[in-house]
């Protein structure tokens, strides 16, 4: 059975970083595209960015050149390095395949931006 689980969050004031881990469990892994999503109070979850198995990311506008995904297949584990962070980010970050699978969400790591 597939798992996600997300870490690294926190309180972070406007303008700084955090490097978010996602560990999975699971065989198919690294022949999947995975994807960091967040979803903000009162928003709808969006994807904000995802890698594929070969390791090409995209991003969403209000994310590029600010945040960066990388995977390390041996570990099953995929990362988001969100710089500049501003109050916007304020979220819930989750991981999961691209496109989602809804039974594989986990508990997220909760981000907040604030000074």
């Amino acid at each position: 059975q597939v798992q996600f689980v997300e870490s690294g969050g926190g309180l972070v004031q406007p303008g700084g970083s955090l490097r978010l881990s996602c560990a999975a469990s699971g065989r198919i892994f690294s022949i999947e595209a995975m994807g960091w999503y967040r979803q903000a109070p009162g928003k709808q979850r969006e994807l904000v960015g995802a890698i594929t198995a070969g390791g090409s990311a995209h991003y969403v506008d209000s994310v590029k050149g600010r945040f960066t995904i990388s995977r390390d297949n041996a570990k099953n584990t995929v990362y988001l390095q969100m710089n500049s962070l501003s109050p916007e980010d304020t979220a819930v970050y989750y991981c999961n395949k691209v496109p989602s699978n809804r039974n594989y969400w986990g508990q997220g790591t909760q981000v907040a931006v604030s000074s």
